[in-house]
């Protein structure tokens, strides 16, 4: 499975709440395409939400975001990782 980075803007003032209510609508339909999103962080000052998932295509991940409620545009397959 690839991994993905994705990247959201416009959550200004979100609390961690809403962004864990946010990422619990990805894992409710995750499974419907293929994919698992392992995590989702938040810079609330400048809105930004980043969210790590691995899947089968970046359209896969693409969907189940637009599904949840919040799509997004950006998002970038991460063929190399170090450790």
């Amino acid at each position: 499975m690839a991994k993905f980075m994705d990247v959201h803007s416009g959550f200004v003032g979100v609390t961690e709440e809403q962004l864990r209510e946010a990422h619990e609508r990805d894992l409710a339909i995750e499974d419907a395409e293929g994919v698992h999103f392992e995590r989702a962080w938040l810079d609330p000052d400048s809105g930004k939400v980043f969210c790590l998932s691995s899947g089968p295509s970046k359209e896969a991940v693409l969907r189940v975001h637009e599904k949840a409620g919040h799509p997004t545009t950006e998002i970038y397959e991460l063929p190399i990782e170090v450790e």
